[in-house]
């Protein structure tokens, strides 16, 4: 008994829980709002386009939830206009191979195959927070049980999460699995630092939540998803859940759980998975009351979030925003299959549904 009340604990603390120099460019700019912001719309002319990226145009559009989207949830609102710079991002989410051949010229050991170490993590955690068993503070991840037949109750997600010891990137399922003939699927297991560090190796970094949003747009300024404002094109248009969460998933669009890249249909500027397959990594930190705070009476210009993180559910860690919702995503569960979803991750943590997309600036490349 003592055993299983650790283990939820260990749940509970990990679920809820790139360099620029300023260099002179040829910029094809449009002056916007009273400000004057010259904004970065084009790609320069003199700057090529990254291997398996796409360029987003910058423009003013609309952040947050958008008007008749059901699914919108208080930490969404209110809608408000954000003016981004044109960037590069990825066309995929950075894939199993792009991972490997990362850490295959650095030796990098990411946060899911290093020790723990219970001194460190309990920093973070509430005073007094009971040390859980040495047999469960191993190096692992979080999976989800795909052998639930019953819940008693939606709110508690310990029901269909497990913490697997020897879960990481390499053996996404555990010990026993591998991502052998799936180097086209979405390196998981992934945490803050371990994206950060392939962005430094790259020469890329992670978005902001507004580029995230602009590029999901696509060519667009006010979706409530990445290919229009009809939630009938999620089966085509997108990886998530089908049926009843989490009991039965009846795989309508194609897969269980996790896709290779380019499963489903682009956005209108050719990125794939922006929504639904893994959630996405962002740099900017989760605070529920940002959306309020600010002020919506003119666009904000690149915005870059908020200063300080909060989340009621997970007060005494920072947290970050994810982006896009999962394969797990239902509209019973998170409904978080919407541009303006929003959620987050602790930067220790990593799951079998959550990776990353980079991006790039002309800066970054000049």
């Amino acid at each position: 008994m003592r055993l299983k009340v650790y283990l939820y604990l260990f749940i509970v603390i990990f679920l809820f829980n790139c360099k620029t120099e300023n260099k002179e460019l040829e910029l094809s700019v449009i002056n916007t709002n009273e400000d004057n912001y010259r904004v970065l719309k084009e790609q320069p002319s003199n700057i090529s386009i990254p291997n398996g990226m796409v360029w987003v145009e910058g423009k003013t559009f609309t952040q947050g939830a958008k008007a008749g989207d059901k699914f919108a949830m208080m930490r969404e609102k209110p809608a408000h206009k954000v003016t981004v710079d044109g960037f590069f991002i990825d066309i995929t989410e950075v894939t199993n191979k792009q991972f490997k051949a990362f850490v295959d010229a650095t030796k990098y050991i990411t946060l899911a195959e290093r020790p723990i170490d219970w001194e460190v993590m309990k920093l973070e955690l509430p005073e007094n927070t009971p040390k859980p068993h040495d047999s469960i503070l191993q190096p692992g991840s979080l999976i989800f049980n795909k052998n639930v037949n019953a819940v008693v109750s939606m709110a508690n997600y310990t029901q269909w999460w497990t913490w697997r010891i020897g879960a990481n990137w390499k053996h996404p399922e555990g010990p026993n699995s591998s991502i052998e003939g799936k180097e086209d699927y979405p390196v998981v297991h992934i945490a803050l630092e371990d994206a950060q560090a392939y962005c430094k190796w790259a020469n890329r970094r992670l978005p902001t939540e507004a580029e995230w949003e602009s590029a999901a747009q696509g060519f667009y300024k006010d979706n409530i998803y990445s290919w229009g404002n009809n939630n009938d094109g999620l089966v085509k248009n997108a990886n998530t859940w089908q049926g009843t969460f989490p009991v039965k998933n009846e795989s309508i669009d194609g897969f269980k759980l996790i896709a290779p890249v380019k499963s489903y249909n682009p956005n209108s500027i050719g990125l794939y998975d922006m929504i639904g397959n893994v959630w996405e990594l962002t740099s900017d930190l989760f605070n529920i009351n940002y959306y309020n705070d600010i002020d919506t009476s003119a666009a904000l210009i690149n915005p870059k979030g908020a200063s300080k993180s909060y989340s009621p559910n997970n007060p005494y860690q920072r947290e970050y925003i994810i982006k896009g919702g999962s394969f797990l995503c239902h509209a019973s569960y998170c409904a978080s299959f919407r541009i303006s979803g929003r959620m987050g991750v602790t930067a220790d943590s990593g799951t079998d549904h959550t990776g990353f997309r980079t991006v790039a600036t002309p800066n970054m490349l000049k």
